[in-house]
């Protein structure tokens, strides 16, 4: 196993701030953690089997975090073969009906 991580954009205070990049078994799992568009989530997630994205919002640009729209921009350099969305507002629950994307949920199980 190959775990890579890559700092991503969180606040000031605290961190560090990381994604994380998991490679075993011929597979890659990549995970974006809280944080506003960096590049650094282009080779952390690149090609990723998996890439587990924060949405927080629909279009709307927070300090801190994804929105659905800046991180779409960067999909066709990204190129992850499934992508599921998390930690979205209530801005982002209340389209989960139209987002045409795999938004994760409790105690939900991926398989690769």
């Amino acid at each position: 196993m190959k775990v890579t991580s890559f700092p991503v954009v969180h606040g000031e205070s605290g961190g560090p701030f990381l994604a994380y990049r998991v490679e075993a078994e011929d597979r890659v799992i990549a995970y974006s953690a809280d944080t506003e568009w960096t590049e650094m989530l282009i080779p952390a997630a690149r090609d990723a089997d998996l890439f587990i994205a924060e949405a927080y919002y629909y279009d709307k640009v927070v300090k801190n975090h994804l929105s659905l729209k800046a991180l779409e921009v960067h999909l066709p350099e990204i190129k992850p073969k499934r992508l599921v969305l998390t930690h979205m507002s209530d801005d982002m629950l209340e389209r989960l009906d139209t987002l045409g994307y795999i938004t994760a949920n409790d105690g939900m199980m991926v398989e690769l």
